[in-house]
């Protein structure tokens, strides 16, 4: 079995996805070993010198100001996780509640959070023996970090709440025993660590985006299609014309379309069939490149926050010091899911837009709605609907989160992010957005098929043949549900990505 070895400092995207997706093992370095347990003795020492610390024996929130006896440690902890389980509708993903505790266990190990290292272990044990807690997607505000649903997490460490056990729903209790799993009893500053951090938004956050990058090269070859479809002009793809506006997005994006249609029949020249193309067929670069950017951004801050110390307070070992600061604040993350989420919409709003002009006859010079029987046939006329209405439900959700701030906790955190939120809405655009592309991936091949003896590029030949594997032509009205989801299973899993890059290397 493959295995990920946790230090705290050098956790990826891959990794991540490797461990949610792929259930590779984890395992913590022996730095990070040494870290934990260093640092837990200066929480022993202040819990045995009644020193006054906040969250190791104080209350929490507006309550830091009532000093905790020793006496009553085991409580406290209890008390916080069982009161601050409050997490609201569906639960979260495999995948995602994989990543959450793979975060919280990459935050633990950086050595700055007080916790035992037998109680960590637990938790790593979780997710290796697959223990998948019940997390509940809604309820943080971002501030104090993801407290709610990652209350949620700790309950099962406990050996309380529910889990999901070899594919079954279990009391937490029974699926720890079945899986050969002590449940802890949390001490003084462990239910604290573990609780009081951004690893809930992120995890949404950092998949979305490891699913957007592939999704960013979708859009590449989909529109690569539709500019067979609709004889589109290259020109407007000149390295030259890129090279004098150098954002990076955009030079990369019109480097796959030269190489996707590289060879192609269909493209055409200025002048020979009309001087230039409309925008959304003129400006691909300039348009899925700002998005590039904005993913690349964001990706940026990711790699940051999963490999930072998030909770309150952090104990500094070396300097026998706790300091009470934010780290748990996830303004960081809030915005650059916002930015995400609107980036990865823009993608659908351009698609849409090609969608209609392959399916209006006034545009693109096919038969309407791509049916050669129109009246008796619809064709793609209500897959553009559809289309529309994804777009529609999109620019709702790109609203940012982070622009509201709702105080808690009698004022005491009086601003907070709600990053989880926006991780979650561009987790929803991302999916929309993917079957946009599906529908517009669909018609372009189905425009295509409508001109004889003409050859398709490099990459978009192999695009083409991967979609028809799955979607034949439509000759005669069909359920169209079926053949949009085929076609977005293609995205969904990789595989046609995978396919076009056996023969054109997509930026």
């Amino acid at each position: 079995m493959e295995k990920i070895i946790i230090d705290g400092n050098s956790l990826t995207l891959e990794e991540i996805a490797k461990v949610s997706r792929k259930f590779y093992k984890v395992e913590l370095s022996d730095e990070a070993i040494e870290r934990i347990n260093k640092n837990r003795k200066v929480v022993d020492r202040y819990v045995e010198e009644e020193r006054v610390v906040y969250g190791i024996t104080t209350g929490f929130g507006k309550f830091s100001d009532i000093v905790i006896s020793k006496d009553e440690t085991e409580n406290l902890q209890r008390n916080l996780i069982v009161s601050h389980a409050c997490g609201i509708g569906n639960p979260l993903e495999e995948d995602i509640v994989r990543a959450i505790m793979l975060l919280r266990v990459n935050a633990l190990a950086k050595g700055y959070s007080g916790i035992r290292l037998d109680t960590l272990n637990t938790l790593v044990r979780m997710l290796n023996e697959g223990v998948h807690p019940i997390i509940p997607e809604k309820g943080s505000l971002g501030a104090s970090g993801d407290l709610a649903p990652l209350s949620h997490m700790v309950l099962v460490m406990m050996g309380e709440g529910e889990a999901i056990y070899k594919g079954r729903l279990m009391d937490s209790k029974d699926a720890m025993n079945d899986a050969k799993i002590e449940p802890v009893k949390l001490t003084s500053k462990e239910g604290l660590a573990l609780i009081n951090g951004t690893q809930v938004m992120t995890a949404i956050g950092a998949l979305t985006l490891y699913d957007c990058k592939n999704l960013l090269k979708i859009s590449d070859i989909a529109a690569s299609l539709t500019l067979e479809a609709q004889r589109g002009i290259i020109n407007a793809f000149d390295k030259k014309v890129h090279e004098v506006r150098p954002h990076r997005g955009q030079i990369d994006c019109s480097v796959n379309l030269n190489n996707m249609l590289e060879n192609s029949s269909f493209i055409t020249k200025q002048g020979d069939i009309r001087v230039q193309d409309a925008y959304t067929l003129r400006c691909i670069p300039q348009i899925h490149g700002a998005s590039k950017d904005a993913v690349r951004y964001v990706e940026e801050k990711i790699i940051i926050e999963i490999n930072s110390a998030t909770d309150n307070p952090l104990i500094f070992t070396e300097e026998d010091e706790v300091i009470s600061g934010g780290n748990f604040h996830g303004q960081p993350m809030a915005l650059s899911f916002d930015f995400l989420g609107i980036a990865i919409a823009e993608l659908a709003n351009v698609s849409e837009r090609r969608i209609e002009r392959l399916v209006n006859p006034q545009l693109s010079g096919l038969p309407a709605f791509l049916t050669e029987k129109g009246g008796l046939n619809s064709g793609f006329m209500i897959s553009q609907y559809s289309a529309a209405s994804l777009v529609s439900e999109n620019k709702v959700l790109a609203h940012p989160a982070s622009v509201d701030s709702i105080p808690s906790s009698a004022n005491q955190e009086d601003h907070v992010s709600m990053g989880t939120i926006a991780a979650r809405k561009a987790r929803e655009i991302y999916k929309n957005t993917a079957n946009v592309l599906a529908i517009e991936l669909m018609a372009a091949a189905q425009g295509i098929d409508f001109y004889k003896n003409y050859t398709l590029g490099k990459g978009t030949q192999i695009a083409y043949d991967t979609i028809r594997n799955q979607v034949s032509k439509l000759k005669e009205d069909r359920i169209m549900y079926i053949d949009i989801n085929k076609c977005a299973s293609l995205i969904f899993t990789g595989k046609l990505v995978e396919a076009v890059e056996s023969e054109v290397i997509l930026l």
